[in-house]
């Protein structure tokens, strides 16, 4: 059965609450799309999640072209408390931008989505090629849903795949990096996005690339990172340095075979981490 229909179905039952998004995860842990019949991940059981907002499964969108696609999904801090660094921050996003289109594959390739958290997440920009969209500008509010917004990022990589896979295109691994400064609110389940998080990489689904600015919890960040991706700092708001290399790094994967190694350039906004060989 369609995790969709199994979810009308229990709301038409009232069950369910119809004013409130819900997903559909394995008893292991994976989430699955909404236009996927769960019995296809060979799982007996299925868990029904409470979502913060609805997951695309892109009905109806065709593939732009026949390129294999790197996915990138930025999960931004919008709380109040980025209120000094989100100019930097939208400096960065355009620079991303601007280099992707400069070059003439990774334009075809690299397609990005943004998720913003405060009190409320928001996808501020569906999965896109960068030459389909305008970069948004992103301002501050409210508190800090970190979980629920990482936990959405998680949900559409896993959703986006399901439609690479229906459009015949090839993908690489996708990348979900997180910018934040702050403590995750008291009702976050961090233990067990933890889990998640670690499944996904030991699992090959998506690498998570957490970088703190000023204020983050080191502790927090460092039990949500993947073993080979410690969390880094983003010390005096280098947003333009962090998001250059960024673009180099994405572009160097969009340029490589997928299940090839790409070396990745030594982070110049800090001394260390994230130069290891992706496959």
């Amino acid at each position: 059965m369609f995790v969709n229909s199994i979810i009308d179905d229990l709301k038409d039952k009232k069950c369910l609450d119809k004013n409130k998004y819900y997903g559909v995860k394995t008893i292991s842990g994976t989430f699955i799309p909404g236009n996927v019949n769960f019995r296809e991940y060979g799982e007996s059981e299925i868990k029904i999640i409470e979502l913060p907002v609805p997951i695309s499964d892109f009905g109806g969108e065709v593939a732009e072209n026949g390129s294999t696609r790197c996915l990138l999904v930025l999960v931004v801090d919008t709380s109040y408390s980025m209120l000094k660094p989100i100019v930097e921050v939208n400096r960065g996003l355009q620079l991303l931008a601007d280099e992707i289109k400069k070059d003439a594959t990774a334009r075809q390739r690299i397609e990005i989505a943004i998720i913003t958290f405060n009190s409320l997440i928001e996808v501020v920009q569906e999965p896109s090629l960068v030459d389909k969209f305008i970069m948004p500008v992103l301002s501050v509010q409210g508190s800090t849903k970190m979980v629920d917004a990482v936990r959405t990022a998680i949900n559409y990589v896993e959703s986006r795949k399901k439609w690479y896979r229906d459009q015949s295109l090839n993908y690489y691994r996708p990348h979900i990096l997180l910018i934040t400064d702050g403590e995750p609110d008291t009702d976050q389940d961090i233990i067990g996005l933890a889990d998640e998080i670690k499944k996904g990489g030991r699992e090959m689904h998506f690498v998570f690339m957490p970088v703190g600015v000023v204020g983050a919890d080191k502790s927090i960040m460092q039990q949500i990172s993947q073993p080979d991706y410690p969390p880094l700092p983003l010390e005096g708001y280098e947003f333009v340095k962090l998001f250059k290399w960024l673009s180099n790094s994405m572009k160097s994967i969009s340029k490589s075979k997928p299940g090839e190694s790409v070396k990745l350039d030594k982070p110049d906004w800090v001394g260390t981490g994230w130069e290891g060989e992706i496959v």
